[in-house]
């Protein structure tokens, strides 16, 4: 009997050990869980530590109390003014009830397609009042908040509270992208269009005020020229008068000579000649008797008139005399 008693106790221990550890469980800070026996819940045990259920006949199942995420498909929806657009959303949720939980979805992994169904319901029904640039605005948080309000409504049937509720990116379809960024390119180039008009109207409006500025130098400068000019002109009018004044016959006879001069030497043309008559012509007399050559004055000396015309006649005596010798003058320096 000594013998056994070892045994015995031995094998009560192993028992004991067995029994318990089917008996007893833990529940961790991160996770709450109900007990079930025969598949049916027994109780909840919200928080965490060591607790005791019926061995081999009790299980436990736990569920997380952290908050849990979910990324549903990306939604198509169309928005007030009539515009399609990709919506890819995000939900944060958090079991807050485990029996409700249980009995109505039982496992995560089931939850997520009826959440995710629920929120791109609640998406395309609040979405569908805006339009898009209400989306882009300050306005989205407002959105956000009762497309929230609306999926935590009917998310607690299943025990859970929708924390948050986000939409992580909108995009455009492809076939609408092109429509806007063609609409987007034209209105850039109107506003181009129209900046180009504006520099161009201020161009011509600063060309203007140049040009009416430059008027008024040039008109300015002409005045003072011709004031410049009329005093220049007094003063040499005054000079010449005096001059003229001190020795008339030399003030006369410099004045012919200038008038010669500008009546042999016309424009640029040098070395210009004249054809004078030799009849009491005063460029002859003062010049003097030197400026004739002896055959002009034999031919004066014999005209008829005596007056220095050369006659002509013709072989059927017809005809008329031809007035005045051919004299070349010398070019004035």
């Amino acid at each position: 009997m000594n013998r056994k008693l070892p045994l015995i106790i031995g094998v009560a221990v192993v028992v004991l050990g067995i029994v318990g550890s089917s008996a007893l469980f833990t529940v961790p800070q991160t996770q709450q869980a109900i007990v079930m026996q025969f598949g049916e819940p027994k109780r909840v045990i919200p928080e965490p530590g060591l607790n005791v259920k019926l061995p081999f006949v009790q299980n436990v199942l736990y569920y997380e109390k952290r908050v849990l995420d979910l990324d549903p498909p990306v939604e198509r929806v169309l928005l007030a003014d009539q515009k399609p657009l990709n919506v890819d959303s995000f939900a944060r949720y958090r079991i807050t009830d485990p029996l409700r939980f249980y009995q109505r979805v039982r496992f995560e992994s089931n939850l997520r397609d009826r959440l995710g169904s629920i929120i791109n319901s609640n998406l395309r029904s609040v979405l569908g009042n805006v339009n898009l640039a209400s989306i882009l605005s300050d306005e989205r948080a407002d959105i956000m908040n009762r497309i929230q309000t609306q999926v935590n409504r009917e998310a607690q049937n299943f025990g859970i509270d929708i924390v948050d509720v986000r939409i992580g990116r909108t995009d455009l379809p492809q076939e609408v992208s092109q429509a806007v960024y063609s609409r987007m390119r034209s209105e850039r180039e109107r506003e181009a269009a129209e900046f180009r008009a504006q520099g161009q109207e201020e161009a011509q409006r600063i060309r203007a005020t140049a040009d009416r500025e430059a008027t008024v130098i040039r008109a300015e400068a002409q005045r003072e020229a011709e004031i410049i000019s009329g005093t220049g002109e007094a003063a040499r009018t005054t000079t010449l008068n005096q001059a003229f004044g001190q020795d008339e016959d030399f003030f006369r006879f410099y004045r012919s000579m200038q008038a010669y001069e500008g009546s042999i030497n016309q424009g640029d043309t040098d070395n210009s000649y004249i054809v004078l008559s030799t009849d009491r012509n005063e460029f002859f007399r003062m010049l003097g008797r030197g400026a004739i050559t002896e055959e002009l004055s034999d031919a004066i000396e014999s005209s008829p008139s005596g007056g220095g015309q050369a006659a002509s006649q013709p072989a059927d005596g017809t005809g008329s005399n031809s007035a005045g010798t051919a004299a070349e003058a010398a070019p004035a320096d």
